[in-house]
């Protein structure tokens, strides 16, 4: 996994929320989410940006760079966060044990009551 490369590719988002903070719309009201990779940036993002987000809500992705974090609840400010995992149980390209992985380890870093994890059929 390129390490670097992914917390390159972080930086423009959190360049854009630090934009649009400095432009009077509150972090608070900041929302990320994607889809396959680009719920795996958002949440990457989430965890390590150092402005304070309501919430992530993604579908069929996975944690990226999990290892580089701690194994017990992070420090950062959005050690709270609510998270909205969603996942195809028949998806072909992020398989459900990568989605069952990721809502585990979720529960061990942020508050477990704000990990939803909602898997569909189609």
């Amino acid at each position: 996994m390129d390490e670097t490369g992914i917390k390159q590719a972080a930086e423009p988002v959190k360049a854009l929320i630090e934009q649009e903070v400095k432009n009077g719309f509150p972090s608070n009201r900041i929302i990320l989410g994607g889809f396959s990779q680009g719920g795996a940036f958002s949440l990457h993002t989430a965890l390590t940006t150092q402005q304070k987000l309501p919430g992530i809500t993604a579908l069929s992705f996975w944690f990226l760079l999990q290892a580089s974090f701690s194994q017990g609840p992070i420090s950062g400010v959005n050690r709270d966060i609510p998270i909205l995992q969603c996942h195809g149980v028949l998806d072909p390209l992020v398989p459900l044990m990568f989605g069952s992985l990721t809502v585990e380890r979720l529960k061990a870093l942020v508050s477990p009551a704000n990990v939803t994890f909602k898997t569909y059929s189609c």
